[in-house]
């Protein structure tokens, strides 16, 4: 029997999430107008008719939380009203599909004032931008109010989010339309979450860490790495109703755990564990809408060899030492230089850097620690696995160096905001080589025959979701973390312990620096 499931107030995310828009909007100047968003549309699997699990648009899900395809909102900046817009179906639909909701059902289902028909859009926008009352005027009069259209970039895909084509090809609505002034602005909602946002992103992340730790007490040697993946799919479906996961599940065991994204459809979790690999492993569940994203990295044996205690402790030692950091104010960017300050300590005190006469800083100025940690520190996390916000007009840029440039976001933290902080240690042959080679300005800080002897050991990293809090952090993880947590779970150990079951470990938890359960 499943566990007893979240229960979410609609009123408490959308509604409020609406009138957090409207109020930015108005912060803006913006007092009059109407905003509209399309959410997504019906699919199917190329010219087939196979329909794939739909999942709601983000920036749509964020003011609505409609989970049907073929929707659409308008919103009134200036009296909040909002109207849903839905497909009007044949007959032959609830045969099929089900039972045909009528209007009044989506109107108490969502939580809005109206509901009408997507033919009816057009005319409806046309109206209610003609007959508002304005109290903008230009030398030529009353300006009519505008349709506030989303458009503009994706920062982590490099995507444009393009406003929608049968209202920007209307002739009825050409001259209302305004694509400039929506999209940064609601992006930057979604930045920081309010109360009840950061409630179902904790949910969800407890969700996923109890699965993780169940994917941990199972996985043996011999296992295949998709046996992995499915374990934890079906933990979080069957206990919690977790229908979706935030990502393609990555299961990397021996040398693929240095692949940072593996698992795509080229590279399918696909492979065999071995005895003495280490796994890593990179998963997070979704649910209403918001996800989340945890790395847990063992030995498939469920004993740490020296060398994985090494390089694992090296990476947990870099994630306390960023939460040590974090608090509104906070460059991002310097928390990232830690965990590579740590980690290249770390690896000098194993002997795989020679420090001659740099300091820890300097090795991190000269971007030696991008060489074991090649992607950035973490991101923002919410409704997208990379949520947006990131990089928009006026706040920080993307520093174009090696690590640097993969950071998602280079902003100074607010309370609030919750990211992923996922420090990591990997060898990678060709990042190696690149270093090693005659001319690099790092070859002289690497030892070549000590690294040679980690060649093949794949990677290692941690990952939590944390917010950020008013003098600190708040770590919604409750993984096993430390290493003696972590062999207690791989011997088919409970998770979490009671103070009856490992009282050891628990008073080791209380008076370590590590992220309490």
């Amino acid at each position: 029997m499943g566990r007893e499931t979240y229960q979410v107030p609609v009123n408490d995310v959308f509604v409020a999430n609406r009138k957090k828009l409207r109020d930015k909007m108005r912060a803006a100047n913006v007092q009059e107008g109407i905003i509209y968003l399309k959410g997504g549309p019906s699919e199917t699997r190329f010219d087939s008719d196979h329909e794939p699990i739909f999942r709601q648009e983000s920036y749509f899900w964020y003011l609505s939380g409609v989970k049907e395809p073929d929707c659409s909102m308008s919103i009134d900046i200036r009296t909040g009203e909002t109207t849903l817009y839905i497909p009007k179906y044949p007959p032959s639909y609830a045969t099929i599909m089900g039972r045909i909701r009528n209007p009044q059902e989506w109107q108490s289902l969502y939580c809005v004032d109206h509901v009408k028909y997507a033919e009816d859009v057009e005319d409806d926008l046309f109206r209610a931008c003609s007959q508002q009352p304005t109290s903008n005027v230009n030398a030529h009069g009353p300006e009519t109010p505008k349709i506030f259209l989303m458009n503009g970039l994706n920062s982590d895909s490099g995507k444009m989010y393009q406003p929608p084509v049968d209202i920007i090809d209307s002739e009825k609505l050409k001259d209302l339309l305004d694509t400039k002034t929506l999209f940064p602005i609601l992006a930057e909602c979604r930045v920081v979450k309010s109360s009840t946002e950061r409630s179902l992103i904790q949910h969800v992340t407890e969700v996923t860490s109890f699965a993780h730790a169940y994917v941990m007490r199972n996985m043996q040697p011999g296992m295949m790495e998709y046996q992995a993946e499915s374990l934890f799919r079906h933990y979080c479906y069957y206990n919690y109703g977790c229908r979706l996961v935030g990502y393609t599940p990555i299961c990397g065991c021996g040398p693929n755990s240095a692949v940072l994204h593996y698992g795509h459809a080229g590279e399918p979790n696909a492979r065999q564990s071995l005895d003495g690999d280490i796994c890593l492993f990179d998963m997070g569940a979704e649910y209403f809408g918001y996800g989340s994203d945890v790395t847990c990295s063992f030995p498939v044996n469920g004993k740490f060899s020296i060398k994985q205690r090494q390089i694992y402790e090296a990476v947990l030692q870099a994630q306390i030492e960023v939460y040590r950091m974090i608090k509104p104010g906070v460059s991002w960017v310097a928390c990232h230089k830690t965990a590579e300050k740590t980690i290249i300590q770390a690896l000098a005190n194993i002997g795989l850097i020679k420090l001659h006469d740099k300091s820890l800083d300097e090795l991190v100025e000269i971007r030696l620690g991008a060489v074991f940690m090649p992607h950035g520190l973490g991101h923002l996390i919410g409704i997208d696995t990379h949520d947006v916000g990131g990089y928009l007009p006026g706040k920080q840029m993307r520093i174009q160096l090696p690590g640097l440039k993969s950071l998602r976001t280079a902003r100074y933290l607010e309370e609030g905001m919750t990211l992923t902080v996922e420090p990591g240690c990997y060898f990678i042959d060709h990042l190696l080589d690149e270093a090693l080679a005659d001319g690099s300005p790092l070859k002289g800080y690497l030892d070549s025959n000590k690294i040679d002897e980690y060649r093949g050991f794949g990677g290692i990293r941690l990952e939590d979701v944390i917010c950020v809090s008013d003098c600190g952090c708040v770590n919604y993880t409750l993984c096993p973390r430390t290493i003696a947590e972590v062999e207690h779970v791989c011997a088919g150990k409970p998770w979490p312990p009671t103070i009856d079951e490992a009282p050891e470990l628990l008073r080791t938890r209380l008076t370590d620096t590590t992220p309490l359960l």
